[in-house]
């Protein structure tokens, strides 16, 4: 079968979602995909898809038989364009599971305006083949509807961005892509300069340098929806490069960006999801995260909540009592309900607390009115009343736990059980839950490195009134970020910026990073710093992740049109890949990898 051209005759007058019963008896020309293909007693159905849904087309023998006769050698995803009229689907044909299922277009003639091969796999059945497979074939995959409404639903969440933001009186300014290389935090992406022989460009890990110095030329409101880069290992909610909502407002403090996020959250979920969310959301600090939840995400709709178990233990011969004297502590989590739990299952469970670094994990039951477990024989009555006090442990339910040197260590193991107990037995409610989480850390140690780094960056300002000690505890110093969670999952984060050189400074050097250094690296910023800066801050929400969630999607490859694998490869294209040597001469590049055989 020969293509045929695409003159103004076959050009659609309706797209293939579009026909609907109260247009039948009129003409129409649809242009699409072949879908699905069925010949029965010979007369052909086929199903005749674009982006908007489909259209069943009916070939007769009797109505048109030269054009029945051609419609025999049409296959699956061969490009069309139809000409016929719209009619009544017969009675007890209809299918009201799609919007055009009660007419269908009784063909009249038809030109094939592309072949296809034999797809490797059912865009209808994608999910029956390997991720891989289907990222190989990205433009088959794209033709899944599931995908259409992610990225019209991605698009639609663009939109509405841009216009609260302008609404608000943001300028959307576009940043530079090739960049300084400031190596904190992830690894930079670096790109030779052939002009400049030995020196290279990073993409941007974010525009953070660039809208602070927008905010201190005067912009006042700063909107992007930014391309960032990051060479970091990839998870389901991580891509080498991804898109964030970037913001950054002068002469604010923080309650100005929660009073600004949280409508705009609002409202994007109402327009792209239709449904209410809460509101306000609920904020805590990191320190109170930590202690009730084990994580800085926590997960709102799981109703259990981690508690503080150290006084039940204090002295005695238990032996979580020389952990506590020693300054750590001893946290618990109730598990309602949890009473009827096999022996096996609380093995497993104590098991999977030592796989997350635990020594082990303790538990107890009410029992006959008794308390028990296996530490109970170290517990006064006393002791084990206080026990059951503090946790609100009951008959129906069982407590886990856990020691640890430092109060996280016991915090942050707990959390991970409490989220796979309530994944697992079905405790996670539906719904939205939002939080704001603030007052981190300013800066984390690292062992390996013996030194100091910024838990976000290193232009966060820290609280006023714990500037004094970055010289002499900076492991306590809080910082002015703040981060939004939803559902246990961190949308963005961001923070009050640094506006004083003298501060900048000061933080640099808690960070181990000596003037020279800091000079080489951020000395345009620090300059700019001396010119008058207005106090400012701002926040980037992760425009993929927000979008995962609204689709309800299980990763963010599946809300990009051209993502990477986990591997950080495109399989459609073949990147990354092996470029000819006269390329990396003209870079002055020296490849050491191992030669391809």
């Amino acid at each position: 079968m020969i293509a045929g051209l695409y003159t103004n005759e076959w050009k659609r007058t309706l797209r293939c979602g579009e026909p609907r019963a109260s247009q039948a008896g009129t003409s129409a020309v649809l242009n699409g995909w072949l879908r699905a293909r069925r010949d029965l007693g010979g007369i052909i159905f086929i199903e005749l898809w674009d982006h908007t849904g489909v259209t069943q087309i009916v070939f007769s023998p009797e109505d048109a038989p030269e054009v029945h006769s051609r419609a025999k050698d049409l296959r699956s995803e061969y490009v069309l364009a139809v000409r016929g009229t719209l009619r009544l689907r017969p009675e007890g044909t209809e299918n009201p599971a799609i919007s055009t299922g009660m007419v269908e277009l009784a063909a009249e003639d038809f030109v094939l305006l592309s072949q296809s091969g034999l797809p490797p796999f059912d865009p209808d059945n994608a999910e029956s083949v390997s991720e891989d497979l289907r990222m190989k074939y990205r433009y088959i995959d794209l033709r899944r509807e599931g995908m259409q409404r992610n990225l019209r639903l991605r698009h639609k969440a663009v939109q509405y961005t841009r216009n609260y933001f302008d609404a608000r009186g943001f300028l959307e300014v576009e940043t530079p892509i090739f960049t300084k290389s400031t190596p904190e935090g992830a690894r930079d992406y670096l790109v030779p300069s052939r002009v400049n022989p030995g020196e290279f460009y990073a993409l941007p890990q974010s525009p953070q340098l660039y809208k602070q110095i927008l905010m201190l030329s005067g912009v006042d409101r700063y909107i992007q929806i930014a391309r960032c880069f990051r060479d970091e290992d990839l998870r389901a909610d991580r891509q080498p490069e991804f898109t964030q909502i970037d913001v950054e407002m002068s002469f604010i403090d923080e309650e100005d960006v929660m009073v600004l996020v949280e409508p705009f959250l609002i409202g994007l979920f109402k327009e792209t999801a239709g449904c209410d969310v809460e509101a306000p959301f609920p904020r805590m600090t990191w320190r109170e995260a930590m202690e009730r939840y084990g994580s800085d995400k926590p997960d709102l709709r799981i109703d259990m909540s981690i508690v503080d178990l150290s006084e039940a233990f204090i002295g005695g011969e238990n032996p979580f009592a020389p952990i506590i004297a020693e300054g750590g502590a001893v946290k618990g989590l109730r598990l309602p309900g949890g009473a009827g739990m096999s022996r096996k299952e609380l093995s497993d469970l104590e098991g999977r607390a030592k796989e997350l670094g635990g020594a082990g994990m303790a538990n107890f039951q009410i029992k006959d009115g008794t308390l028990k477990g296996p530490l109970v024989k170290f517990l006064s009555d006393e002791a084990s009343s206080r026990l059951t006090e503090i946790s609100g442990l009951t008959p129906d339910d069982v407590l886990f736990v856990m020691a640890g040197k430092r109060w996280a260590e016991a915090c942050e193991i707990l959390g991970q059980i409490r989220l796979e107990l309530a994944r697992g037995r079905g405790l996670v409610r539906e719904g939205w839950k939002f939080l704001w989480v603030t007052e981190f850390p300013l800066f984390e140690w690292d062992d390996a490195e013996m030194r100091w780094f910024a838990v976000h960056h290193p232009f966060t300002a820290p609280m006023d009134r714990d500037a004094e000690r970055l010289k002499s505890d900076p492991g306590s110093v809080r910082s002015r970020a703040y981060d939004i969670v939803l559902n246990g999952t961190e949308l963005g984060g961001g923070s009050i910026r640094i506006h004083n050189s003298e501060l900048q400074n000061a933080a640099f050097d808690a960070l181990g990073i000596s003037p020279e250094v800091a000079r080489s690296r951020f000395g345009f910023l620090l300059d700019a710093l001396s010119f008058g800066t207005p106090p400012h801050g701002g926040i980037a929400l992760g425009l993929d992740r927000l979008v995962m969630l609204i689709c309800g999607a299980k990763s963010i490859r599946e809300v990009m049109a051209f993502p990477k694998n986990q591997k950080a490869q495109c399989p459609l294209t073949g990147a990354p890949s092996r470029v000819d040597p006269s390329q990396l001469e003209q870079l002055y590049i020296l490849s050491t990898a191992p030669q391809e055989e």
